[in-house]
């Protein structure tokens, strides 16, 4: 199914800038991301292609995370463009950012889900938040997001009783529920066993493609998501060191690149290199 971010449109080409194409679900346009006086992401321009699943990866403490709230809107720029499903952050308004919002999935990596809640409430909570559904039309679309990812008995059970890859899926199933056209996953596999893991991985990809999504999946697991993914994105020393597909990555000779695959102790990335970051002061 084609992603819903394929919608036919003039490329926006004000103040002479990148022009942004919609078969692009996000795009930054030589974008500097700071918090305070630290710059984590300099100048950098990267896309993400609507329909796909771009795996994010990088050293830690390099940007992957601060890319993904800039996409959010939590981050604002301090120069350049972020585009969104057809949006530019800073967003016009905060009801117009709280829109943006609804139309993106987002699973964290620590699930997030209620305690005193059972597993179907938790699925439809955004449902009830959100829309005035009849309970009737509420529960079939939380029985089919649930069945879904594979849990359509476990509704009755609190999150206290579910293992960590069946509360990972419940995440997902509340994630996907007011059907975003984006999904984010930050560090999906975190916690969880080769087993889960390759659960998560599957769902991913198979929901992608079924449901007509873009996926933007922020993860260390390299090899197991390079596996998965449609286009990769490596950040490093404050900036894009890569974009493109897993198998060009894999066949790189770049010495940075080379480095962080293989996971050698030498070489352009030092074993400290998230206090390096983290020293960086703002020249913006």
């Amino acid at each position: 199914m084609p992603s819903r971010c394929r919608a036919s449109r003039a490329a926006d080409t004000r103040d002479g800038a990148t022009p942004i194409s919609s078969a692009n679900a996000i795009e930054f346009d030589r974008v500097t991301l700071a918090r305070g006086p630290r710059v984590i992401l300099r100048e950098a321009s990267v896309v993400v292609p609507a329909g796909k699943v771009t795996a994010v990866i990088g050293p830690s403490g390099a940007g992957k995370s601060t890319l993904l709230h800039a996409v959010t809107g939590e981050l604002e720029p301090s120069a350049g463009r972020v585009r969104v499903l057809d949006h530019e952050h800073p967003t016009r308004s905060t009801a117009e950012l709280f829109r943006l919002r609804r139309r993106m999935g987002v699973l964290l990596q620590g699930n997030g889900l209620l305690t005193d809640l059972s597993t179907f409430e938790n699925v439809a909570l955004p449902l009830r938040e959100h829309t005035r559904l009849p309970e009737a039309l509420l529960r079939e679309l939380v029985e089919m997001k649930l069945n879904a990812v594979g849990l359509a008995e476990a509704g009755d059970l609190s999150p206290q009783e579910l293992s960590g890859g069946m509360a990972r899926r419940v995440a997902l199933a509340r994630a996907l529920v007011l059907d975003p056209p984006l999904m984010l996953y930050d560090e999906p596999l975190t916690g969880l066993d080769p087993i889960a893991c390759g659960v998560i991985l599957s769902l991913i990809r198979n929901l992608n493609d079924s449901l007509g999504l873009t996926s933007l999946v922020i993860t260390h697991h390299v090899a197991e998501s390079l596996a998965m993914a449609d286009h990769v994105i490596v950040v490093a020393h404050s900036g894009i060191a890569f974009a493109g597909a897993p198998a060009e990555l894999n066949a790189t000779a770049d010495p940075l690149l080379r480095q962080f695959l293989d996971g050698a102790p030498d070489g352009p990335i030092g074993f400290d290199y998230h206090r390096g970051a983290r020293a960086e002061v703002s020249r913006v």
